[in-house]
């Protein structure tokens, strides 16, 4: 596994944001974003839990992530993360990735903020989330989030104690944001990063 490191230090003010990638893993459009969020004055750390290998598809996608497994995926993202576990991190990911940011965001005491595009996590019996500010921003409809469970998503979350946001795109792709899929739309994905970018500034 290899992680981006920050180009530089943090300045005044601004977040240390872990991004993980999605099933299709460490595409271009991840790194793009990465540059966005560094261009807004955040410190980015992007680690690479699929050590290089990318997909055209999820269906592709999937295949490598099942091919590795839940569990080591998950030891993955851990250590990405340990060197910075002091910093009050923002967890951030794409659909897949954004479940790897829920899971380690509300087992971890500091954090700062939940940024999910695309995707989220069931959340364990009894976790706690006190005050937590948590965005998401997902197709409307999206197969993979249906309503029902996001529904129930935001209440288990909102029962944690999360501050939760959701932002919902009329129309667009499950992954509406890369603009090498199918599944781009420029319009849903820009007005995605001007909100996101403000949740960001405001934590």
């Amino acid at each position: 596994m290899s992680v981006s490191e920050p180009s530089e230090a943090a300045t005044s003010g601004s977040a240390t944001i872990v991004l993980f990638h999605s099933v299709c893993g460490l595409r271009p459009a991840v790194r793009e974003a990465a540059d966005r969020l560094r261009a807004a004055g955040h410190e980015v750390i992007v680690p690479d839990l699929f050590d290089g290998r990318t997909a055209d598809s999820v269906a592709e996608g999937m295949e490598i992530k099942d091919g590795i497994g839940k569990e080591e995926l998950l030891k993955r993202a851990v250590a990405a993360v340990a060197p910075y576990s002091d910093r009050g991190l923002v967890y951030a990911g794409f659909s897949f990735g954004g479940s790897i940011a829920q899971n380690l965001a509300l087992a971890d005491e500091k954090t700062s903020g939940l940024l999910l595009l695309h995707g989220t996590s069931d959340i364990a019996e009894g976790a706690a989330a006190d005050d937590l500010p948590v965005q998401l921003h997902v197709a409307d409809p999206d197969p993979y989030e249906p309503h029902d469970w996001l529904n129930a998503w935001y209440l288990q979350m909102r029962r944690a104690g999360a501050d939760v946001e959701i932002f919902r795109y009329a129309g667009a792709g499950h992954l509406y944001t890369d603009s090498g899929l199918p599944d781009y739309d420029e319009e849903a994905a820009e007005r995605t990063w001007r909100v996101a970018l403000g949740f960001l500034a405001g934590l």
